[in-house]
């Protein structure tokens, strides 16, 4: 264990954390090596190709659907195009991953390189299981201005970078053309106008229930680029409060519950039905994530993909991304280390093909290539900039499962009205959110 290039970021680590690491670091420096607590390491810098004895790396990630194969094929052809690295994946459901990575890389035994999604960083990061980045970024010569600005901004958790973006998937409006002109209809709507004269249009040439609201899953996405589009935020960016109750959340679920009001769509859509049934050609449109992409093309439906319509009063949509992050280990490797960061700076370089996943690279280069432009997502390229993620706020995650989800689900089953659903679980997410400060030394 020798001229690792190690160095810790107390400006980055809570009180508790930087206690830990400073323990953990006078314990190695007694043992002679490893350490009981994972250590900060980046490794020395890395030049054009990794020169090191041949190492193994292993890498979890949760690409579990249409984007699985997409990213195999990706590690195998990294795998033959050197003899120096072997990367061997680990995937694993994105439900059992955080779990299972942060208690792996506290029992010693965590992976080398890492994807995760990006509303998960900052609890990483908090947990002391990734890597700061801030070195490794300069070294890949990497810029901000090759990233959309907010995606790239919260790949930063108090100071420190720890994420590097892959790509970004947002939702969208999926429709089914055969549907659409059943009423003459050429196009998707742009506006709330135009989907309020559209859904008419379909329901008078006898198209029933042409716009499906979930009362779960995705619903609470959809409440999200609604509340974004009415000039609301969810959340303090320091993770203090919630704030989806305000006017423009009030607004949002309003105009959810009152697709079902209308007759627009049927009363009680679960989880993940109004996409089973777009899949099987009811209805006109359907608002689900583009990770369904690779799926909608495996099937016979005519369809098309276009943003979110502005309901709203400025264009937005929920978004998320797939970060690359180095995990900390007790005893860091170097070779290791330069072999992670290589592995890194090749899946960046190959973002274009990430397009197979039906994602949209995060790269403003790979979206320029054939391969994306020639890729259904690719509707949704002048969109990106509008595109809104949630605050890197560590335990948001649970928080809103157990607070706004319901919220929501309520107010469009019509157990509770809009105002008084979001107020009650904006009181008791903000309970939540400021007993997680505490947790986590904010």
């Amino acid at each position: 264990m020798t001229g690792i290039s190690r160095r810790t970021d107390g400006a980055g680590l809570s009180r508790r954390g930087f206690l830990a690491a400073a323990g953990a670091l006078g314990g190695a420096a007694l043992a002679g090596c490893g350490s009981a607590e994972p250590q900060v390491a980046t490794g020395p810098a890395l030049q054009d190709e990794y020169t090191g004895e041949p190492v193994t790396l292993r890498y979890w990630h949760g690409f579990t659907g249409g984007d699985g194969p997409a990213m195999q094929a990706l590690v195998d052809r990294f795998n033959e195009s050197q003899d120096r690295i072997t990367v061997e994946p680990n995937t694993i459901q994105w439900n059992q991953y955080y779990q299972r990575v942060i208690a792996a890389v506290h029992a010693g035994k965590g992976p080398d390189v890492g994807t995760l999604q990006i509303d998960q960083l900052a609890n990483l990061a908090a947990r002391q299981t990734i890597n700061p980045l801030d070195e490794v970024v300069t070294q890949l010569g990497l810029q901000e201005s090759e990233f959309p600005q907010e995606v790239w901004r919260n790949g930063v958790y108090r100071g420190s970078r720890y994420g590097v973006p892959l790509d970004v998937h947002s939702l969208a409006s999926y429709g089914n053309r055969a549907v659409l002109q059943q009423a003459g209809l050429e196009r998707q709507p742009r506006t709330g106008e135009e989907l309020e004269e559209q859904t008419r249009a379909l329901l008078a040439a006898g198209v029933e229930t042409p716009f499906w609201m979930p009362n779960r899953w995705p619903a609470h996405l959809i409440f999200l680029s609604l509340l974004w589009q009415f000039g609301g935020e969810p959340y303090a960016e320091d993770g203090s409060r919630a704030t989806f109750d305000s006017d423009a959340g009030v607004q949002a679920l309003t105009w959810m519950r009152r697709q079902v009001d209308a007759g627009i769509s049927p009363p009680d859509v679960a989880q993940d039905s109004q996409y089973v049934g777009f899949k099987n050609g009811q209805g006109a449109y359907t608002w689900d994530g583009i990770w369904q992409i690779n799926d909608l093309q495996s099937t016979d439906l005519d369809w098309d993909i276009a943003p979110v319509p502005q309901v709203g009063d400025q264009p937005a949509s929920w978004a998320s991304s797939h970060h690359l992050v180095l995990f900390r280990q007790r005893d860091p490797d170097d070779d290791k280390l330069l072999a992670g960061k290589a592995f890194m700076r090749y899946l960046l370089e190959a973002s274009s093909e990430w397009t197979a996943a039906g994602m949209i690279p995060a790269l403003a280069s790979a979206r320029e290539t054939p391969e994306f432009q020639e890729s259904p997502q690719a509707a949704l390229a002048d969109a990106v900039p509008t595109l809104r993620f949630l605050p890197p706020v560590p335990g948001l995650g649970d928080v809103q499962v157990q607070t706004l989800e319901i919220a929501v689900s309520n107010a469009v089953l019509g157990r509770e009205q809009p105002a008084a659903a979001l107020s009650g679980a904006a009181a008791r997410a903000t309970e939540q959110m400021q007993a997680n400060q505490q947790k986590f030394e904010v």
